[in-house]
């Protein structure tokens, strides 16, 4: 009868022999008790153990904290752990006393006593700690007095975003306006597309062209704040223009970048995709994609894409002569005599001669001087996957039914209904052989660049409403 004994040595004050007992007890009243008789002898590590036992964790704190002991980190963790508001408050004391600031303030938070935890902050410029501590849980009334104290410190930037939480749109809008980071325009993008406020988004606008201070702001800007009001049709007009200017600049990866980002956002929010998007990444995706045919010893599919891309030079202004040159180097290489004499002819024009490289010009002026023989092997043909009439591969219009054809991500060609599969990413179609091959040597979607394991390709189950819903928006 261990509890009993206990007792009964307590009652007499012989707290050795109690001692010797307690591992045996389990009533709190006992351990506390014990631990109360330890403290008064100034054992204060056995009435930790004991106060622990008996579970009054706020005198395990007290004691931790006395300078007796000075275990401040167990105590802030105790702390910590439970929550307690007592001991969070003695543990904001002992750091205060201390000077130690941030920690004083992330326990006043503990304790409840926001008040004296944001005066502290205000007083010691710890305003960062503060915030962190309170995170998400904040009221409104903190938060709009975390923005007020940004705001006279004068960072606009941090001010908006807590007039943004504290419901203050038009503030932190004027605020992230007057930051004018892209960090900060991006978070009053957000804000607009959240507020849906007429006033609100033509301020916005206002800023992004320029109305306010003269300097129109990069039209991506106005692609994302298009996209978070939900205006898509305009979206894809302002991406349009921001990679035509990319483009213009020689910048195609940055521009294809765009263009895709745009027609999976779009596809996300199930809209189809304007037509003049679509043409706009496949002529730069089938420039892209002549480097990785042309690595692999496919100098026919690498010329027919130049070809197609050579068709639409002016869009490619930077690089003209070096396109056109290399369309007809690859042509010759690929037997495409015809084709290698048109686009040599092109380059002898007065305004491209002279920028033709040294080692190239010769030949070039041979090919149009000579005019050899034009005949050219016939491009093989593969049925219209709408309504299977032969078309040659590179086709991407039917001549038959005048329907616009998906084209092949790996190698430019138009897609065929059994052959169907798509990049598990990006989703875009692919030519299941060629798409495999080319993954066995360069593990990677040319289309998005993930990377993509052959092994994981399957063929498209449905490929006629794969077909049906890549048709894109002709009256865009």
């Amino acid at each position: 009868m261990y509890e009993k004994a206990v007792s009964i040595y307590m009652q007499i004050k012989d707290f050795v022999s109690a001692g010797r007992l307690m591992q045996y007890c389990n009533t709190p009243k006992l351990q506390l008790g014990y631990a109360k008789a330890k403290e008064s002898e100034g054992k204060y590590a056995e009435a930790v153990v004991a106060y622990r036992k008996g579970k009054d964790m706020d005198s395990v704190v007290r004691l931790l904290l006395d300078d007796k002991l000075d275990q401040p980190t167990e105590a802030f963790t105790i702390v910590r752990e439970t929550e307690n508001v007592n001991g969070a408050r003695m543990a904001a004391q002992y750091c205060e006393r201390r000077s130690n600031f941030s920690g004083a303030i992330e326990f006043l938070l503990f304790a409840k006593d926001s008040e004296k935890a944001f005066a502290l902050a205000k007083t010691h410029d710890a305003m960062e700690v503060y915030t962190k501590q309170l995170g998400d849980k904040g009221t409104t009334e903190q938060m709009l007095a975390i923005a007020q104290y940004y705001e006279e410190k004068g960072s606009p930037g941090i001010a908006g975003n807590y007039y943004a939480k504290c419901g203050h749109p038009k503030r932190a809008v004027e605020l992230y306006l007057q930051s004018g980071t892209d960090v900060h325009i991006q978070a009053a993008i957000e804000v607009v597309g959240s507020a849906r406020d007429e006033a609100l988004t033509g301020e916005l606008i206002d800023y992004l062209v320029g109305e306010r201070d003269g300097i129109p702001k990069e039209p991506s800007h106005i692609f994302k704040l298009y996209m978070a009001l939900g205006s898509y049709s305009q979206a894809a007009a302002t991406a349009l223009i921001i990679a035509q200017q990319e483009q213009g600049r020689g910048n195609y990866k940055l521009a294809h970048k765009v263009l895709l980002e745009t027609q999976q956002a779009l596809q996300q929010h199930s809209i189809r995709t304007p037509q003049d998007l679509a043409r706009a990444l496949q002529i730069l995706h089938s420039y892209i994609l002549v480097r990785v045919l042309v690595r692999q010893g496919d100098h026919a599919s690498g010329a027919r894409m130049l070809i197609r891309v050579s068709k639409s030079i002016s869009k490619f202004p930077s690089h003209i002569v070096p396109i056109l040159t290399s369309t007809v180097i690859e042509c010759q290489r690929a037997g495409l005599k015809r084709s290698a004499y048109e686009f040599a002819s092109m380059l002898m024009r007065p305004e491209y001669r002279a920028q033709i490289a040294e080692n190239y010009k010769r030949k070039i002026e041979a090919i149009v001087r000579k005019r050899a023989s034009m005949e050219e092997p016939e491009e093989p043909k593969t049925a219209c996957p709408h309504c299977s009439t032969p078309v040659t591969e590179t086709a991407l219009d039917c001549p038959s039914c005048r329907s616009i054809i998906p084209y092949c991500i790996a190698t430019g060609r138009h897609m065929v209904l059994d052959e169907w599969t798509q990049c598990p990413h990006c989703k875009f179609p692919a030519l299941y052989s060629p798409f495999k091959k080319l993954l066995e040597v360069e593990p990677s979607c040319p289309m998005c660049s993930n990377a993509v394991q052959p092994s994981i390709l399957q063929f498209t189950k449905d490929a006629k409403e794969a077909l049906k819903a890549l048709l894109p928006d002709v009256e865009e």
